[in-house]
């Protein structure tokens, strides 16, 4: 008699995992993919990173972009490795491009612009972390204004439904200019 309650509560204890085990793996895939992949705070000492390039956008945007990277993604941008390894961390400066008077003067026609206000996004970040950022291709996203203020997570929304159309490229849009 003993035998069979043994065996029966050993079974019962090992189906009692294995559904804790499937209903954790359930639970975990739910929440990465209701998920926003937000990085919390800007990244003490971006300004002292690398430019990786230049970005120019029209329409909406209207804006000049430095784009800079720590160490990490500068090694492999160089490297011309992807994706990038974990760690690698891309942040863009924005700001609205407008006409310079004083340049054009000196050329003698329109033909100068330089950086004007920054945007309400003014920064931009993309953190890799595979594990932490697996629902969004191993991306965290954040927005940041002049202030270092996180601008809503909503908008946050958008970022990777844009990003997933590169997804070749490690859903980075930047290239590297040596």
């Amino acid at each position: 008699m003993k035998t069979k309650s043994a065996f029966a509560f050993a079974l019962f204890t090992v189906a009692a995992m294995a559904l804790i085990v499937v209903f954790t793996a359930l639970a975990s895939e739910n929440i990465a993919q209701d998920s926003i992949p937000i990085v919390k705070d800007v990244p003490s000492g971006y300004r002292d990173w690398k430019l990786i390039s230049m970005a120019h956008e029209e329409g909406n945007l209207h804006s000049f972009a430095a784009v800079l990277g720590n160490d990490i993604a500068i090694n492999a941008f160089r490297e011309g490795k992807l994706p990038l390894p974990d760690g690698a961390i891309i942040v863009a400066l924005h700001y609205h491009h407008v006409p310079s008077e004083e340049n054009n003067k000196v050329f003698g026609r329109p033909q100068s612009f330089v950086p004007g206000a920054p945007p309400e996004w003014y920064l931009q970040f993309m953190v890799k972390d595979v594990k932490k950022y697996a629902a969004t291709g191993g991306w965290g996203y954040a927005q940041f204004d002049k202030d270092g203020k996180p601008i809503a997570e909503a908008s946050l929304k958008t970022c990777f439904p844009c990003h997933q159309n590169i997804e070749a490229r490690d859903f980075v849009f930047t290239r590297y200019t040596p």
